[in-house]
């Protein structure tokens, strides 16, 4: 039985990007909507890890000027800043029952300290919070769920992961942690929350 569960953020315990807030993003930018998202995603895996600030990875995305840039990265945090009570909710009944609780995100630094400054009631279970632009690594990167393990001072066969994307799960799984692919709060997610609690 694994002593930790390191849940993922967006996707399991945030959602992702509403239309709503695509659409922002698309009409700010003022670019045409494939070649916007085909950029959008090509640079942020080094925005993710912290490499670059926010204006460097909007300079990548595309020649914007000063004022669009600001109006993109508070746009870009709103996109990604909602949260899904439910499971707020499960982390904190979690919790409550002694169950061992890590974080593990891709996220850059301005959305980090987004959630840092507006989301600390939940924040606080987590006795690891390994948000990729503060460590420098990110997922699907095996480096990173090792650095989790060693933070916890657990080996990869204490960890159960939780995750909403196939290759995060996949690469967790071959690092030796236990997973589970996240499709929505049912039973066998609570279940397997419930069964990690003081034995």
């Amino acid at each position: 039985m694994p002593d930790v569960i390191l849940f993922d953020l967006f996707g399991v315990i945030a959602r992702h990007q509403s239309q709503a807030g695509r659409d922002a993003l698309v009409q700010i930018a003022g670019l045409p909507e494939a070649d916007f998202w085909q950029s959008y995603w090509h640079h942020r895996v080094a925005y993710d890890a912290g490499l670059v600030t926010g204006a460097e990875y909007w300079r990548r995305v595309s020649r914007f000027t000063e004022e669009q840039i600001a109006a993109l990265v508070e746009a870009d945090i709103a996109s990604w800043s909602e949260v899904d009570e439910k499971m707020v909710g499960l982390l904190e009944r979690a919790a409550a029952a002694g169950v061992r609780l890590a974080l593990l995100s891709n996220i850059p630094a301005e959305l980090a300290a987004h959630y840092e400054r507006h989301h600390r009631r939940w924040l606080r279970h987590f006795e690891l919070v390994a948000f990729s632009c503060r460590i420098g690594l990110a997922k699907p990167d095996p480096a990173a769920f090792h650095w989790c393990c060693r933070e916890l001072g657990l080996a990869p066969d204490r960890l159960l992961f939780v995750d909403d994307r196939d290759e995060n799960v996949a690469a967790a799984r071959r690092v030796g942690l236990h997973t589970h692919l996240f499709v929505g709060l049912g039973l066998d997610l609570v279940q397997r929350v419930g069964d990690l609690g003081p034995r």
